[in-house]
């Protein structure tokens, strides 16, 4: 195992699983099945990597599928999980695949795009840790287009002109009193002078007094926009990598541009950056990692499951895209334009409301690659008024941000967030249940005033009490048509 690797599962070694459920409390209000479910599953992972070599191999994660409706926190609870652990993560929808034969996107492309993602973050540590000498590059290739060296501060190379012409240009022959003679270069004033120059430069560049200066800078041009044109939107995914490999194969044409120094500051950062990394080893340590600690989390998988025996209609395509699910989900070789990819220990979770269908309309083989199933509650009153109260991101404060950007104060009483949480909970009775998504709607057309006005010199105030929320919501609520179409 590499030691980027193993690196990356050391973060793991300091969360256990009550700890994961309680970072987990901060940004969502209860789900504690759920929770506990996934904190036991990402913990497993650092587990596995410190049983014997021999039974290693065997030991498979356990895939995990969460039944609940819309809002509860599904989504929520897979990328935080993911965002803690570091992990390579990627959501995607099961509705937008197909079975292989029909237009659409192939189940594989989600490996794919997991392995995108894994090399979007080993970049980003890479960058991290090369950051400082990458700025310092930068700076002397600024200071060079700034100050180009003078030909009377270059030192001489040692080859003579033809017949002696110009041997002794810019030497001074000094003759001492013994009788040696000293051989003493012109140049070195020169150089000193340029030097002295360049050191003035480097620190008027780092106070930023020279960022409106121009410079001259080389980029690369971009490659043929009719290689973009044989790719169209949807088609096969082998089409990208065959894209790739022509723009690979032709010759890489530059061009110069004049840009002022802060836009050649990110343009030569980006190549020092692209010099210093090497993409091989960046490569390879994305694919390990991916291997190893990958996660793939499958939303809205109840749009896939038909009803069972169906021989005619969309099931045939559902059925199909569960079958081409199966082998990714069980283990299999999946061929990326980055190398081969084995996904016998990614994670699957997968999510689902399953309102009309149920997990048994999966097929036996994907339900029992899905051990373990966790049903979420749907929220209640009192869940709003946790959710807007205790998360670190909770919409009152999101709010309340937004609003002191304005040079206001905006502060919501108890009694005003117990009547948004009411006004929510009876609105997701009376019409569909999205569960905590009400919350936004319900706040926006709360603060809507308020966000218009802004700025405004007369309120550097706003107090949010249960008469405001009435005056602005419950009106809306009460008249079905309004509320069909604002909330």
């Amino acid at each position: 195992m590499s030691s980027r690797i193993e690196q990356a599962l050391a973060r793991l070694a300091d969360l256990t699983p009550r700890q994961i459920v309680s970072e987990l409390d901060r940004y969502i209000v209860g789900q504690q099945d759920a929770k506990k479910a996934v904190a036991i599953a990402l913990r497993n992972r650092w587990r596995r990597q410190r049983a014997p070599e021999p039974i290693r191999d065997e030991i498979s994660p356990n895939n995990i599928i969460l039944i609940g409706p819309t809002g509860v926190g599904k989504t929520e609870i897979a990328r935080r999980l993911a965002r803690l652990s570091g992990a390579p993560f990627v959501k995607v929808e099961a509705s937008k695949f197909t079975e292989v034969g029909y237009v659409g996107r192939d189940v594989e492309s989600m490996v794919r795009d997991l392995v995108e993602s894994a090399i979007d973050m080993v970049r980003t540590e890479r960058e991290g840790e090369i950051e400082d000498l990458a700025h310092e590059r930068v700076t002397e290739r600024l200071l060079d287009l700034l100050l180009p060296v003078p030909s009377d501060a270059r030192v001489p190379t040692p080859t003579a002109s033809p017949e002696g012409q110009g041997a002794a240009a810019g030497n001074v022959f000094v003759v001492s009193s013994t009788g040696a003679v000293q051989q003493e270069k012109e140049v070195d004033g020169a150089a000193d002078r340029y030097q002295r120059t360049r050191d003035k430069l480097r620190h008027l560049l780092k106070d930023g007094q020279l960022e409106s200066r121009e410079v001259e800078v080389e980029v690369s041009q971009s490659a043929s926009p009719m290689l973009d044109v044989m790719t169209p939107q949807g088609a096969p995914e082998g089409m990208e990598s065959f894209s790739d490999m022509l723009k690979d194969m032709l010759p890489k044409r530059t061009k110069k541009r004049h840009v002022k120094v802060a836009e050649a500051r990110r343009i030569l950062l980006e190549q020092e950056l692209d010099k210093l990394i090497d993409k091989d080893d960046l490569v390879t340590d994305a694919l390990d990692r991916v291997e190893k600690m990958g996660i793939i989390f499958l939303d809205e998988v109840d749009k896939i499951a038909g009803a069972r025996g169906e021989t005619m209609g969309p099931d045939v395509s559902r059925e199909g895209v569960q079958r081409d699910l199966l082998p990714i989900v069980e283990g299999s070789n999946v061929q990326t334009k980055h190398g081969m990819v084995k996904t016998d220990h990614v994670l699957f979770i997968a999510a689902g409301a399953f309102h009309v269908s149920k997990p048994s309309d999966l097929i036996p083989e994907l339900q029992g690659r899905f051990p373990i199933r966790v049903e979420l509650k749907p929220l209640t009153e009192a869940d709003f008024v946790r959710i807007m109260t205790e998360p670190e991101n909770a919409l009152t404060k999101q709010y309340s941000a937004l609003v002191a950007a304005e040079g206001a104060v905006l502060t919501f009483t108890d009694d005003g967030i117990a009547e948004i949480a009411r006004l929510a909970a009876l609105a997701n009775v009376r019409m569909e249940n999205i569960g905590a998504r009400r919350l936004h709607t319900v706040m926006t057309t709360l603060l809507e005033e308020v966000l218009f006005t802004l700025p405004d010199p007369a309120t550097t105030a706003v107090t949010v009490d249960r008469t405001m929320v009435q005056d602005r919501v419950k009106g809306v609520l009460e008249d079905e048509d309004l509320r069909k179409y604002i909330l």
